[in-house]
């Protein structure tokens, strides 16, 4: 499973950005990483391969590869070779509901380093861990932004995450839109695409499936380079309901940008 706000300002696709859970503020960032542009958690320039080398930036967990058992991937907990430092084996349970009896579980450190070899990213052992974290967090934020979704419907409601797919490197009709937009005015709107998407498939009462799109940007860093990252969440515009839920969200951020703009103009005056 793995930026945060579902709801779209003029300059960008998300509103809130969801800070990096790592406290950075203990670490002495060279001017590289505070100058530089903010990025996928994962390195994927120092590839072993050429191939991955030109892949699209993704999640390094193949969610597609899914155990029909429990919905998770199948990922091996046995060090990779070569491996030189020994890797936590446990792995965090999330507080996203698969269904009645139980949660989501995210891939252990090992998991993930495990998937990172196999898709031959180079990544050193001792920044898995935090890697993990990232990527857990952002699977959180996610939720969060699809339960406010959800609530709007249904205050009452309890949905589940049914089941999720990793779509690197397909961009969203949405993200092509913001890209062209960056294209013809640069200085106002984001120029980078999103360096993942996500469809999950969350379940409501009563079997209802609602397909749900994430793209997950990189947002400008903090001032001591730590990373921050921006979730632009949403019903997926394939049924009659979703598309009514996205009309009255942009009406309403539509009123509400009009009221603020009026009460900005009469306190000038």
């Amino acid at each position: 499973m793995g930026q945060t706000a579902s709801q779209s300002v003029s300059s960008a696709p998300a509103a809130t950005p969801a800070r990096c859970p790592i406290d950075h503020s203990a670490s002495h960032p060279s001017a590289s990483s505070s100058s530089g542009p903010a990025k996928c958690p994962i390195e994927h320039d120092k590839s072993s391969t050429s191939a991955a080398a030109k892949a699209p930036a993704q999640c390094p967990i193949d969610h597609d590869a899914l155990n029909p058992l429990n919905q998770m991937p199948t990922l091996s907990q046995a060090p990779a070779a070569h491996q030189a430092v020994a890797l936590p084996t446990e792995r965090e349970t999330s507080t996203i509901p698969r269904d009645e009896g139980g949660k989501w579980e995210y891939p252990s450190p090992q998991q993930f380093y495990n998937a990172l070899v196999r898709k031959g990213w180079e990544t050193p052992e001792e920044h898995v861990e935090t890697m993990v974290q990232i990527h857990n967090f952002l699977n959180e934020q996610a939720w969060q932004e699809i339960l406010k979704w959800e609530r709007k419907e249904n205050p009452e409601i309890q949905p589940q995450l049914a089941r999720f797919r990793g779509r690197p490197g397909e961009l969203s009709p949405k993200a092509r839109f913001w890209l062209f937009a960056g294209w013809l005015l640069p200085t106002r709107f984001n120029t980078e695409p999103p360096f993942d998407r996500h469809d999950w498939i969350v379940r409501r009462r009563g079997g209802e499936e609602v397909r749900y799109v994430i793209d997950y940007y990189s947002a400008p860093p903090e001032p001591d380079g730590s990373p921050v990252f921006s979730l632009d969440v949403r019903p997926a515009l394939d049924s009659v309901g979703s598309i009514k839920q996205r009309i009255a969200a942009a009406t309403e951020e539509a009123w509400a940008s009009f009221r603020e703009n009026n009460a900005r103009n009469q306190g000038a005056h």
